[in-house]
């Protein structure tokens, strides 16, 4: 038996781990915000399809800064550290595209929430690029091809499973 990598071992842990704790807490929030079987299926299959892609697609972005800073240099965090930035970069983030939700009115706001996220994502991989001292403006565009076929694949899902 080959020995556990612990790269694998931690996407699978990180992977099940989040997908239980994001969709249960969907799932909740919706049951009881929404009060309906079909809104609360929608959202479970939008936010499992989508959040299993955007978690491999972070994956492979983390590996790829990680990858070019190992080129620079070798910086190390502790797990505390790391976990903590994780969790508030997932919270403030994903109050971007939820803020024209709250504050725009229905259906113009999705349109709003899409744009703030490419930008978002954009913006990112641009940071990141100025960081790193790689090209910020490949960075950028890296960032948002991979994060926007995440988000193009969560409309499909939601146009297939579409409740009339």
């Amino acid at each position: 038996m080959k020995p556990i990598q612990r790269e694998y071992l931690r996407s699978t842990i990180f992977g099940i781990e989040d997908s239980l704790v994001s969709t249960t807490g969907l799932i909740a929030g919706l049951s009881v915000g929404a009060d309906s079987r079909r809104i609360v299926l929608l959202g479970g299959v939008v936010a499992i399809m989508v959040e299993a892609v955007s978690m491999g697609a972070g994956e492979y972005l983390s590996d790829d800064a990680v990858a070019e800073l190992d080129k620079i240099k070798r910086h190390r965090d502790s797990p505390l550290v790391s976990g903590s930035i994780m969790l508030i970069s997932y919270l403030l983030a994903g109050f971007l595209p939820l803020a024209p939700v709250i504050f725009i009115s229905y259906p113009g706001s999705v349109w709003y929430s899409v744009i703030l996220a490419l930008v978002g994502l954009f913006l990112l991989g641009f940071l990141k690029g100025k960081l790193l001292h790689t090209s910020p403006f490949r960075g950028g565009l890296k960032i948002l091809i991979v994060g926007g076929l995440a988000t193009a694949f969560g409309l499909v899902v939601g146009s297939v499973f579409k409740l009339q």
